[in-house]
């Protein structure tokens, strides 16, 4: 069954002397929640955007003391940009990312790493070539409610981890998203779309993956867009919307996953973690809050655990923070390696359940360093967490 998992050093992140000056690559809609992060942080500091669109571009530079709107190329050759926030479409994600590192520059990318295990490996590759540093997304995982539950699990509640379940179960995205074309081609449906937020989380919870065994399926070959300007407008099917599968960690433990864009609706808890003496209720992996529930074996009720770990008011950037302030020699916790295993994971229960055999997970991974509890350096306004 392999060793039990024990509690990781957690170290508070290393102050930084100057701001991380960041300039971000792609101006859609994901950036939106990104500044609501950026804006607030005192030791990041956006100097620069770019996108196809330049308008786009100079919307977000508007109003923001210091941003400039530049063109791509002028971007990445800026000598005052020290890393580049890649928010670009995923099939992109590998070009940008190796163009940044290219010029010198740190990379930290939406997910996934690249829209392809060869694509992400070549881009980890060509960063410790360069002696730049890679991060990725998800960084949901550093906020309280992932990392209580870690710590639950660090310091024994339930025991021995045993399993763990992941559920996403939803009708499709073209029920609210007006362009939902991407979701359904190869390199989109609910394993590559949401799967990073829950295998990041279950790596986090267990450690890293070993081999996988699944199942997929394909309810239709046409979804019709429910709103927007194409409000009727059916769009081709040609990857799998619903997909299962069993993961088997390194520690021994062993977790099923449940990614589907067929389904009506699910009471299932979106992650569970049982073990030898108990179970935990773990919030929603796409969001840094919410509250663990504990069952303790021999109890009568489930109870929520106090918040215990993790960082404060986090929202999607938090992970840039903290690759920022990572002591010299250690991997980020929202790191490349950790988001080229996920990818790999995704992959590997893809041709599992296309060959219908098991199919073992040839990298691995560290469990992230813990994130002791601790707040953010905020600007005065604060904020509240990205949802």
């Amino acid at each position: 069954m392999g060793e039990p998992l024990t509690a990781t050093d957690a170290d508070r992140p290393v102050p930084r002397t100057a701001p991380l000056r960041v300039g971000v690559v792609g101006c859609g809609t994901i950036l939106a929640q990104y500044l609501l992060t950026l804006d607030r942080l005192t030791d990041i500091a956006l100097v620069a955007v770019a996108d196809l669109d330049p308008a786009r571009a100079a919307a977000v530079a508007e109003g923001r003391d210091g941003v400039r709107a530049l063109s791509v190329p002028e971007l990445l050759a800026d000598p005052e940009v020290e890393l580049v926030l890649n928010l670009t479409i995923p099939a992109a994600h590998a070009e940008v990312a190796l163009a940044a590192i290219a010029a010198g520059k740190h990379v930290y990318g939406e997910k996934p790493l690249a829209a392809t295990l060869a694509e992400a490996a070549d881009v980890l590759a060509a960063a410790e070539a360069a002696g730049v540093i890679v991060g990725c997304a998800p960084d949901t995982v550093l906020g309280t409610g992932l990392q209580t539950a870690r710590a639950a699990i660090d310091d024994g509640l339930i025991g021995r981890p045993l399993a763990a379940s992941a559920t996403m179960a939803v009708p499709g995205h073209e029920r609210w998203h007006p362009q939902p074309d991407f979701y359904y081609v190869p390199g989109g449906g609910p394993l590559l779309d949401m799967g990073p937020y829950y295998v990041t989380a279950l790596v986090t919870l267990l450690g890293p993956v070993t081999e996988v065994v699944g199942a997929a399926s394909r309810a239709r070959d046409t979804r019709t867009i429910a709103t927007g300007p194409r409000a009727g407008e059916t769009v081709p099917v040609s990857t799998d919307t619903h997909v299962t599968g069993v993961l088997r960690h390194a520690s021994g433990a062993l977790s099923t996953l449940v990614m589907s864009f067929d389904t009506v609706a699910t009471r299932a808890s979106r992650i569970e973690v049982h073990g030898t003496t108990g179970s935990l209720v773990v919030p929603d992996p796409n969001h840094f809050g919410g509250e663990v529930s504990h069952f303790p074996l021999g109890g009568a009720e489930w109870a929520g655990l106090p918040v215990a770990a993790g960082y404060r008011d986090a929202g999607r950037g938090v992970g840039i923070a903290d690759l920022g302030r990572t002591p010299p020699g250690r991997s980020p916790r929202a790191s490349g390696e950790l988001a080229c295993h996920v990818l790999e994971v995704m992959e590997s229960l893809l041709r599992s359940a296309h060959e219908g055999r098991t199919v073992q997970v040839t990298s691995t991974v560290e469990r992230p360093l813990a994130v002791p509890l601790q707040d953010l350096d905020l600007a005065p306004t604060g904020g509240q967490e990205s949802r």
